[in-house]
């Protein structure tokens, strides 16, 4: 399918609950073409006020935001009534599909590779947290969906950050109703629960999360809905990583802690403050780290999922 007269949709590459997002082609004069990826709004929901105003509101956010660990935004626009979203394609997996293959291989990730796929996902929300408008006034965006579904993790080794449905822009007004919690409920940080404002804290939090479940192999907060989930959440009753993993070094399990703290005037002051304590810690460790590590382990998913073998090392 060729849309806008530019863009040939080739194949589905993920779809979520009210958007799906294609592998595609872009065309251009003298033979140009390069792999994107588009985003668009399913057509049950083109008729849905709040989320079309999301959406819009995800393209004008995305693409305020240039930096190597964030998914870049090249073009916006709208075909037979359906606003689609040009979006840098990323060769490489997402965190979540990784961890699903350590967890069908009965494994648990390095610790040292979470960690380096952490410091590059904190590099990203960074910029958000750091945005300046055209008027060079702070004008921060918090994620509120930093999920393993939103942490892409390229072939080339480098760590991107998507997906910003749910961003909230402080030089906008609220997206949605005051009384509504957005995000996924197990990654909420308590004071969302609570309806207060996003800020730093919050993705520190989610970060928190992300860290924990990937280094445990399980779900931070059970339930067998959301509403049990959410009241877990709530609770903010954590198990320590280290008890779960004994093989992390103290000092990387207090940065998860930290991270999880149910204040959060005790969390990290920035995610800027908490990628530099986890580079600190990869400096003095003997574990090798970097983009080479991240790139290794897609290439050897990748290896996994075509022929069913994960590569020895």
């Amino acid at each position: 399918m060729l849309i806008s007269g530019k863009y040939e949709l080739l194949e589905v590459a993920g779809s979520g609950g009210m958007a799906t997002v294609w592998r595609a082609t872009q065309r251009g004069a003298a033979g140009f073409n390069r792999t994107v990826a588009i985003k668009r709004i399913k057509e049950a929901f083109i008729h849905d006020e709040s989320f079309v105003a999301m959406f819009v509101e995800e393209a004008r956010v995305a693409s305020a935001l240039v930096h190597p660990n964030v998914v870049q935004i090249y073009d916006f626009g709208e075909y037979q009534g359906r606003y689609f979203l040009v979006m840098e394609w990323i060769e490489g997996i997402c965190l979540s599909k990784y961890l699903q293959v350590m967890q069908e291989l009965g494994q648990l990730p390095p610790w040292h590779l979470v960690a380096t796929v952490v410091v590059e996902a904190l590099r990203g929300l960074t910029a958000a947290h750091d945005r300046r408008d055209a008027q060079d006034q702070p004008a921060p965006v918090y994620h509120r969906d930093v999920t393993p579904q939103n942490i892409l993790m390229g072939t080339n080794g480098i760590v991107k950050l998507t997906d910003f449905g749910l961003a909230r822009a402080m030089d906008r007004g609220r997206m949605t109703a005051p009384d509504i919690v957005k995000g996924k409920v197990g990654y909420l940080a308590p004071e969302m629960t609570q309806r207060k404002a996003p800020s730093p804290q919050t993705d520190i939090y989610a970060v928190g999360v992300v860290m924990w479940q990937a280094l445990a192999g399980c779900r931070l907060f059970e339930g067998k809905d959301d509403i049990e989930i959410f009241l877990a959440a709530s609770r903010g009753e954590i198990q320590p990583i280290g008890e779960l993993r004994p093989d992390v070094p103290p000092r990387f399990a207090a940065i998860v802690e930290r991270a999880l703290a149910r204040d959060p005037v005790d969390r990290f002051t920035s995610a800027a403050q908490m990628e530099r304590v986890i580079v600190n810690l990869l400096r003095s460790a003997t574990e090798v780290a970097g983009p080479k590590l991240v790139g290794r382990c897609v290439s050897d998913v990748n290896s996994f999922v075509k022929t069913g073998r994960y590569p020895a090392r």
